[in-house]
């Protein structure tokens, strides 16, 4: 008999938090935000080493919730810091389990999700899959020169939103993904702006610490040589300087806060420095839409802002009036991880895509270079 419905477990774990869900299918039955108490995860050498901690407090409150694990189908788990890969489903196999232990990457508590995934599955004898992890990379080899030899540039975004969303607008113009070219703009702490060439995302700035308009905690892209100048002044030692980019850059470094509402208030109480800052965020975004644009060579089906900060309506309309005259800007605010997980592992339980298998070609060029 065909199974209609696919019952997923999905998992995003943050630095103090493990976000759950369970799906039938698409439609969400069950999610929490499990809050981790800080002082038992500092008992915890390395982040890697909670990930038994995480796991029973997953299980225990799935059981509390009085949802039967051994009805699930699949677990999917956020990916972590891997070899850079191509967009996609991915199952969780021991080189993956491998690489995500040691870091490969760097150590962060997504790094967890694909364990703990392929923990809970291998005792139910299903699948674990993670979905497009932030090490997505597609881009193409000419968009990597940087100007500096020994300096590449990274793609680095929110590659599971960003391709989660593509997906819907795609439908919304009843195509597939692979079919549209389309610039799509992730606002949250950090800002990511993707080019979306026919389901690949071939050009896209490192919205961790290394390019891009400037975001809400992070500096973005910054005159090289005043750089250079700072970090020699004897100011700053390295972690110092790394926290100016990422953590008090941005609307942190000029106005003390990373709240969008609040920053607004303050404009609209008529702080001419505030209006002055968040218009240049503004500005900033529109500009790298436009140059995203020339990437497309103008072929631009639609322009997509999403995340936290497109929950702002002027914000959203200031960056429009930059860029509405290359194609029309759709908003989709905010961001749903679970479903983005839930639907990745859906589309492989469907058939409707196979899931792909790490370490991929990219991957091993990438552990030449690291």
């Amino acid at each position: 008999m065909q199974v209609n419905q696919y019952r997923i477990l999905v998992l995003n774990p943050g630095s103090t938090s493990t976000k759950i869900g369970v799906f039938d299918s698409e439609i969400s039955i069950f999610e929490k935000t499990l809050r981790h108490d800080l002082d038992k995860l500092n008992t915890y050498p390395n982040i890697i080493d909670q990930y038994e901690f995480r796991k029973q407090a997953i299980l225990e409150t799935l059981d509390e919730e009085g949802i039967n694990i051994s009805k699930l189908n699949a677990v999917c788990g956020r990916g972590g810091l891997l070899r850079p890969i191509e967009g996609g489903t991915y199952i969780v196999n021991d080189q993956m389990l491998e690489d995500l232990r040691n870091g490969f990457a760097g150590q962060h508590a997504s790094n967890l999700g694909g364990i703990i995934a392929y923990e809970i599955a291998n005792g139910l004898n299903i699948p674990a899959y993670i979905v497009d992890p932030v090490v997505v990379d597609e881009m193409e080899e000419i968009a990597k020169v940087s100007g500096v030899p020994t300096i590449e540039r990274r793609s680095i975004f929110h590659a599971l939103n960003q391709k989660a969303v593509a997906r819907r607008v795609a439908s919304d113009f009843n195509k597939h993904y692979e079919e549209m070219n389309l610039i799509i703009t992730h606002m949250g702490g950090g800002i990511t702006v993707g080019v979306h060439k026919r389901g690949r995302v071939v050009d896209v700035n490192n919205g961790l610490h290394g390019d891009g308009p400037f975001s809400p905690e992070r500096a973005g892209t910054v005159p090289a040589g005043d750089l250079v100048s700072m970090c020699y002044s004897g100011e700053f030692f390295r972690e110092e300087m790394m926290k100016q980019l990422v953590g008090k850059g941005g609307l942190v470094g000029y106005l003390g806060t990373n709240d969008a509402v609040k920053v607004e208030k303050m404009v609209e109480a008529g702080d001419e420095k505030a209006s002055l800052i968040y218009s240049a965020m503004a500005y900033q975004i529109g500009k790298e839409i436009g140059s995203a644009s020339a990437v497309l060579k103008g072929k631009v089906d639609a322009i997509v802002l999403t995340g936290g900060l497109a929950y702002g309506k002027k914000f959203v309309k200031e960056i429009s009036t930059y860029i509405d005259w290359i194609a029309d800007v759709l908003v989709f605010p905010g961001e749903n991880e679970l479903q983005a997980l839930a639907e990745g592992a859906l589309r492989v339980l469907k058939n409707e895509e196979e899931a792909k298998q790490y370490p991929t070609k990219k991957s091993a060029m990438a552990f030449l270079r690291h």
